[in-house]
């Protein structure tokens, strides 16, 4: 695959590894991906088993889309060639037991909290190998929260730079402009030509 731009050959990568994976659904995620996958999936900032995770889901649920997938590994990358300049985060691994609880709420919002965790260990490379951002929960959270795209939440959560209230209004103000466009009601169609309004 050289030459190929990274998005190229990640979409690629996602597709044959997804066909793979539908003939062979027993294959254990550490021999999933060939040596030089592997290798192209480290360069970018992100851990084979992640992506093997994301494939099962999008396999097996539908979701997330390989469009979602790549927008969420392109923010995944630039935090990783850009802050990180390449190199893996040395950190603790999050793991499950660490993470806000499911109910833990912040300005009455459940599970705020711990998807903020979630995407910051996922940004920094330390999100535990058994936890996939975005999860099932993940995608739902955000879709019932103002629609926000999970590529999009990694975005706000890099740009808010630890400061939680910033994701929160955001997260407020996405829920305030979905309810309006709920509430507004659809235009009524146009007569057609030469129809008369009675």
């Amino acid at each position: 695959m050289g030459g190929m731009e990274w998005n190229d050959r990640f979409m690629t990568l996602f597709r044959e590894a997804t066909e793979r994976y539908l003939v062979n659904p027993h294959t254990a995620a550490e021999r999933f991906f060939l040596p030089d996958e592997a290798e192209f999936l480290t360069s970018i900032g992100s851990r084979p088993e992640e992506i093997y995770r994301i494939i099962v889901d999008y396999a097996t649920l539908g979701a997330p889309s390989p469009t979602t997938a790549l927008l969420v590994a392109a923010q995944r990358r630039s935090f990783f060639l850009t802050t990180q300049r390449g190199i893996s985060g040395t950190a603790t691994e999050v793991k499950a037991a660490t993470l806000p609880a499911e109910t833990e709420e912040f300005q009455e919002i459940p599970y705020l909290p711990r998807i903020i965790r979630k995407a910051e260990a996922m940004l920094f490379g330390t999100l535990d190998k058994t936890l996939l951002f975005p999860d099932a929960q993940d995608r739902d959270f955000l879709k019932t929260h103002g629609e926000i795209h999970p590529a999009d939440f990694l975005q706000l959560v890099v740009s808010a730079r630890g400061d939680r209230q910033k994701i929160v209004t955001a997260v407020l103000n996405a829920m305030r402009t979905t309810a309006t466009e709920k509430a507004v009601p659809a235009a009524a169609p146009a007569p057609a030509q030469g129809e008369l309004n009675l």
